[in-house]
């Protein structure tokens, strides 16, 4: 929440709510309608506590990775201001009861409404189409709600545990081979999901928690000094980022570890969205456009910018 620094007299209607999110990927639409909907109604409890006129009226902006196209439950519940038991993503309901934002109205596409020419709103996501090629095709259903790995994911993992196995006892992968894996492919040991979930597998237990221990004070994830990360584990970390969406990241940790991927197609989509209330008019939107896959050496991000402009609605 902020105020203009030009306003004369700054009272409590100056106030502009922002809601910058990155919404879960993967398999999750109901944690991602429940992090929306969380956000909305942490501004709308702001405006209030702000002491605002029209809290269900606030200047409101929402944006950020969707993790998901107009398909998705988030993106039902920003647009049509709620979404029910009834609206079903990835085969499961988003939410077991209605769920509707504290708002006098829904939430308008900054990106979409009122544009003068005849292009369709661009993608945020240009990327290598890696879905076909990294998940085994065999059963349909499987392959969508429990993904496996591809023949040749598989072997270019086994390529990968054998090279950083190759000096321990028993072909294992040892605290310290665990280590310079991670370190090639984070840049050091202790960041990453990689890093989180091969921990557990190599026999790290979280301590039991005190509900008035903050976050900060909870002792560290570390790798146990005789742990070892089989190759079973080894494939279930990428499997863990596979099932979370992250087809991306394990192409990246292919590519680093010298056994990249065969990537032909382009995959695109619009995950990046931007809206605003209805107190507020869109006066400029910035089109960012690629034909190549992202990230390449004009765009360092694998999502394109989406930029706007607003003015207070007359």
């Amino acid at each position: 929440t902020f105020r203009l620094n030009d306003c004369d007299e700054a009272d409590s209607q100056d106030n502009w709510h922002v809601l910058n999110c990155h919404l879960q990927a993967g398999k999750q639409g109901g944690r991602r309608v429940r992090q929306i909907f969380e956000g909305v109604t942490t501004a709308y409890k702001a405006a209030k506590k702000l002491k605002e006129e029209t809290p269900e009226d606030m200047k409101l902006i929402v944006c950020g990775d969707f993790n998901g196209g107009s398909e998705c439950g988030a993106v039902e519940l920003v647009e049509k201001g709620m979404v029910d038991q009834d609206f079903i993503e990835d085969g499961e309901q988003v939410s077991s009861k209605a769920k509707k934002l504290p708002l006098s109205a829904p939430l308008n596409d900054a990106i979409d409404m009122d544009r003068e020419d005849d292009n369709p709103v661009p993608s945020t996501l240009v990327v290598p189409e890696l879905i076909s090629i990294m998940i085994d095709q065999g059963n349909i259903e499987t392959a969508y709600m429990e993904p496996q790995f591809s023949q040749q994911v598989i072997d270019r993992l086994t390529r990968i545990y054998k090279r950083f196995a190759k000096d321990s006892p028993g072909i294992q992968m040892t605290k310290a081979d665990v280590e310079e894996w991670l370190t090639l492919i984070n840049g050091r040991v202790g960041r990453g999901t990689e890093f989180r979930n091969a921990a557990k597998y190599m026999g790290w237990k979280e301590p039991p928690t005190d509900p008035d221990e903050k976050k900060e004070d909870r002792p560290p994830i570390v790798i146990p000094d005789d742990g070892v990360l089989t190759f079973s584990d080894f494939v279930a970390v990428y499997l863990d980022e596979l099932r979370q969406g992250k087809f991306w990241g394990i192409a990246w940790d292919l590519a680093k570890l010298d056994e990249p991927l065969d990537v032909d197609e382009v995959f695109q989509a619009r995950y990046d969205r931007m809206y605003c209330s209805a107190s507020l008019q869109p006066t400029v939107v910035l089109d960012t456009i690629s034909t190549k896959p992202c990230p390449n050496k004009f765009e360092p991000s694998d999502h394109l910018p989406v930029c706007a402009s607003f003015q207070v609605r007359k």
